[in-house]
């Protein structure tokens, strides 16, 4: 297995993938409208690779949902772990500079 390629600087961008279609319409396929668009964002993260870019495994996506409100599970659910990462982080800090 092929280890990651690490940026010169040493930095991680931890990369989430939000996904969104607003009416139900293919979603039955295969491979559908959800799933071209995770694979295109997968592509442009693995693409930036050398600068520290990696795809989080997490999958945030909205199944028939208008993009006309926040109120959407799989974006509320990115919020959330988004706003948890950054108070653990928050605190991680204040404990190394007391």
């Amino acid at each position: 297995m092929r280890k990651p390629d690490r940026p010169k600087s040493g930095v991680i961008f931890r990369c989430a993938i939000y996904t969104r279609k607003s009416s139900d319409d293919g979603l039955e396929q295969e491979f559908n409208s959800l799933d071209a668009q995770r694979e295109a964002c997968e592509s442009y993260v693995t693409s930036q690779r050398h600068a520290g870019w990696i795809a989080l495994p997490e999958m945030y996506d909205d199944r028939g949902l208008s993009g006309g409100t926040i109120e959407r599970p799989a974006l509320q659910r990115l919020l959330s772990d988004i706003s948890r990462l950054a108070r653990f982080r928050s605190l991680s800090f204040t404990r190394s500079t007391a």
